[in-house]
């Protein structure tokens, strides 16, 4: 049997990822495809101690009182959670021939975790390093949205979480925005993401098929 495609939906807080996420796999589902949709931090054991983390409902004590982790700490995390989904859940469904797709991947983790950091070109070849057994991805979909649309969005959602300073989701904007960079060799497209849900969804899966065609 065909091994399956590995789709990645990227973007800052706010991008919409969790949407067309949910949007792609209904329409090749409509298709007839067999298709799971799956995110990062995943369901697994080390993904549910991150999402207490980002939460905040989870802290680390220390000297200077109680905070959450570091970028190292949080990226070995985020590494671990990563080989675990992996193995547990994204390479068997792909062996079987279902298509995968992830709100989030290690992109993420380049991108949040090395903006945290002092010098962050050793960042981001730090973290590319842990994450250097992890699957690549046959299409990443980087949806870009301006930083104040994705702010309101934010704000609309309610709740705070660990990374969802104004600021640093500032900065993220530029990173995505020239993702591509960073992982050279790996097949990344960019969307806009300030249509309606409906537009963006078109974009996400004309890139869907564009990528078929050109498979073969």
């Amino acid at each position: 049997m065909a091994h399956g495609l590995f789709i990645v939906i990227e973007g800052v807080d706010g991008a919409g990822t969790t949407t067309q996420v949910a949007q792609l796999a209904a329409a090749l589902r409509e298709r007839r495809l067999a298709v799971r949709d799956t995110r990062e931090p995943s369901a697994g054991p080390v993904g549910a101690l991150l999402r207490l983390f980002l939460t905040g409902r989870l802290v680390t004590p220390g000297q200077l009182g109680m905070r959450a982790p570091s970028w190292k700490t949080m990226a070995l995390m985020f590494a671990a959670d990563r080989l675990d989904h992996i193995e547990a859940e994204i390479a068997p469904l792909l062996e079987e021939g279902v298509c995968v797709i992830s709100d989030r991947y290690y992109h993420s983790s380049v991108a949040y975790q090395a903006l945290g950091a002092n010098d962050m070109p050793a960042a981001i070849s730090w973290i590319r390093g842990l994450n250097q057994h992890a699957r690549k991805p046959d299409l990443t979909i980087v949806l870009d949205v301006p930083a104040e649309q994705a702010a309101e969005r934010r704000r609309k959602r309610g709740g705070t979480e660990l990374y969802d300073d104004d600021a640093l989701q500032a900065e993220l904007v530029t990173f995505y925005a020239r993702l591509e960079q960073h992982f050279p060799g790996e097949n990344v497209v960019h969307v806009s993401g300030e249509g309606s849900i409906e537009q963006i969804a078109s974009a996400v899966l004309s890139h869907v098929d564009a990528f078929h065609v050109d498979r073969g």
